[in-house]
């Protein structure tokens, strides 16, 4: 963040041009009217899909002594940190389905 702005830029983030972040600082929050013309020649079909199988990363929070609790587990078992949670997900996915 930048002056007082309470606003963040993702604009370099996301790789947007100097155009379209000009663009999108200059609207108004309430402003919700669709621009007249919008550019999609740069659109990649199917950028945003996730395969079937594919692993996805999910930033979450969690508590501490359960973080603590799946790394000693993880490690006993000889496994990778984010395997552990998947499984334990997994696992009460299956008991929840049984039950409904």
């Amino acid at each position: 963040m930048t002056g007082t702005s309470s606003r963040r830029d993702f604009g370099s983030y996301f790789g947007n041009s100097e155009r379209e972040k000009a663009y999108m600082s200059d609207r108004s929050v309430e402003d919700d009217e669709m621009p007249t013309e919008i550019d999609f020649s740069k659109g990649v079909r199917g950028l945003h899909h996730i395969p079937a199988g594919a692993k996805v990363f999910l930033p979450t929070s969690i508590e501490r002594s359960v973080w603590e609790y799946f790394s000693r587990r993880a490690e006993q078992k000889g496994v990778g940190l984010a395997e552990l949670p998947t499984d334990v997900l997994k696992h009460d996915i299956e008991i929840s389905e049984a039950l409904t």
